[in-house]
C-alpha cells in the first residue's frame, strides 16, 4: 500500500530516512509518498490525522489522540537538549522574566523549559530565525533546536542553560524526549509493526553507510558545515533512534506525567507501539 509519511527539513531527519527514500532498503508492504515541513506545521497538521506517518514533536503526541508512537526514529538527546541562548549572562530567575523566543508551541523544548523555570513570556517564531532575533535583540533570549544548538557562537551569541543537562539531572539519566514518529492508529498494530521494523531497517542502513547517508543529509544542511552537521546527526541519531527501548518510553511517559502534574497539558492516553 502507499502510505504518506511526513518529516523535518532537518538532517538528522533526512539521515534516518535515506535508506528508505532512495530506495535502498525496501519493503514488501509499503510504497513511500513523502512529505517535508518544518516540524510546528507537521505538529499543527497532526491534529486533524492527513499523513499516515509523521514525525512530531513529543510534546504534540497532547494533541494528536489519532496516532501511535513508533518505536523506532526518535530523536533523544543523552545528557543534553535544546539550549538557551542571549546576548549576555543571566540568572535562572532573570532569564524567568524574559521575553523568549520559541520554535513553537508544541514543541517538546517549549514544554521542557516550562517544566524548568515555569511559565514565561515568550514569542512563537521559525527556529531558523532565532539566533538573529536574539543577537538584534528583539528578544532577551531564544530557545534553540536543531543545528542551531552547536552554530550560537557563529551567531554572536551564548548559551545560558542547557535544557536537557537539566532533564537529565532531573531524571537520574533518562534520554531526553524531542521527536518521535507517529502512525494513524486506524491502520491497525500489525501495519504499524512492519512500518516500524521498515523505518528502523532505513537507520540502521544510515548508520552502516554513515559517508553516504551523511552526503544525503547535507541537502538539508542549511549553509552549515558539514563538520557541524555530521556533529549533530551523530548527536541525535543515537542507539535509542533505532529503538526507544524501557528508557526511552519511560522517558517519554514521565515527560508527560510531570507536565500533567503542572498543568501544562490536558488528560490524554498515550499511545506507543509495543
Amino acid at each position: 500500500m502507499e502510505i504518506s509519511v511526513g518529516h523535518t527539513p532537518d538532517s538528522d531527519d533526512a539521515f534516518m530516512f535515506y535508506g528508505m527514500f532512495t530506495g535502498k532498503v525496501q519493503s514488501s508492504d509499503f510504497t513511500v509518498k513523502h512529505v517535508i515541513e518544518d516540524i510546528e506545521k507537521l505538529n499543527r497538521k497532526a491534529v486533524n490525522p492527513v499523513l499516515d506517518v509523521t514525525a512530531v514533536s513529543v510534546h504534540a503526541c497532547a494533541y494528536i489522540p489519532g496516532y501511535t508512537i513508533l518505536r523506532s526514529g526518535g530523536s533523544f538527546g543523552i545528557g543534553y537538549g535544546p539550549i538557551v541562548t542571549a546576548k549576555k549572562s543571566m540568572t535562572l530567575d532573570e532569564l524567568k522574566d524574559s521575553k523568549i523566543a520559541i520554535p513553537g508551541k508544541m514543541t517538546s523544548a517549549f514544554l521542557l523549559l516550562q517544566l524548568m523555570i515555569g511559565k514565561f513570556e515568550y514569542v512563537e517564531m521559525n527556529f531558523s530565525d532565532i539566533p538573529k532575533a536574539v543577537s538584534d535583540g528583539k528578544v532577551d533570549a531564544g530557545l534553540v533546536i536543531h543545528e542551531t544548538q552547536l552554530s550560537y557562537e557563529q551567531e554572536g551569541n551564548k548559551k545560558l542553560f542547557d535544557v536537557g543537562e537539566w532533564w537529565n539531572d532531573t531524571t537520574n539519566g533518562l534520554p531526553v524526549p524531542l521527536g518521535i514518529n507517529v502512525m494513524k492508529t486506524s491502520l491497525g498494530t500489525d501495519l504499524i509493526s512492519k512500518f516500524d521494523r521498515y523505518l528502523q531497517d532505513s537507520i540502521e542502513y544510515g548508520l552502516k553507510n554513515l559517508d553516504d547517508a551523511m552526503e544525503y543529509a547535507m541537502q538539508y544542511s542549511r549553509g552549515k558545515s558539514k563538520d557541524l552537521i555530521e556533529k549533530f546527526v551523530k548527536m541525535y541519531v543515537n542507539d535509542v533512534t533505532v529503538n526507544m527501548g524501557d528508557s526511552g518510553e519511560k522517558s517519554i511517559r514521565m515527560f508527560f506525567e510531570m507536565a500533567k502534574e503542572n498543568n501544562l497539558v490536558p488528560d490524554f492516553e498515550l499511545k506507543i507501539a509495543p
